[in-house]
């Protein structure tokens, strides 16, 4: 398996941080392995893009929240990196109490 687990929707109450805040935030190596996706879809065409990235962030998002990681943001580019075979990514991890 890819993910740790897969669900549909985020458990952790609303954050509320901006792209600046997220972009202020150190990116740190995650294993794939360790997430749990947000996000039960994906489009592929989104996948298979070269330019996914181009208007947004580099760096996937992950939330912590009660000891466990959540791709918020950047499942394409997990996915990508999966393809890759590659078991880790770099992704910003915001820590959010709960």
């Amino acid at each position: 398996m890819i993910f740790r687990a897969v669900r549909d929707g985020a458990p952790y109450p609303d954050h509320h941080t901006t792209l600046k805040a997220w972009a202020e935030i150190p990116p740190r190596p995650i294993r794939l392995a360790d997430l749990i996706t947000t996000k039960r879809e994906l489009a592929l065409d989104k996948l298979l893009a070269e330019d996914s990235t181009f208007y947004g962030d580099l760096f996937p998002h992950v939330v912590e929240y009660q000891g466990a990681l959540y791709l918020e943001d950047g499942l394409h580019r997990a996915l990508r990196a999966a393809l890759q075979q590659r078991n880790q990514i770099h992704a910003r991890v915001l820590v959010v109490e709960g």
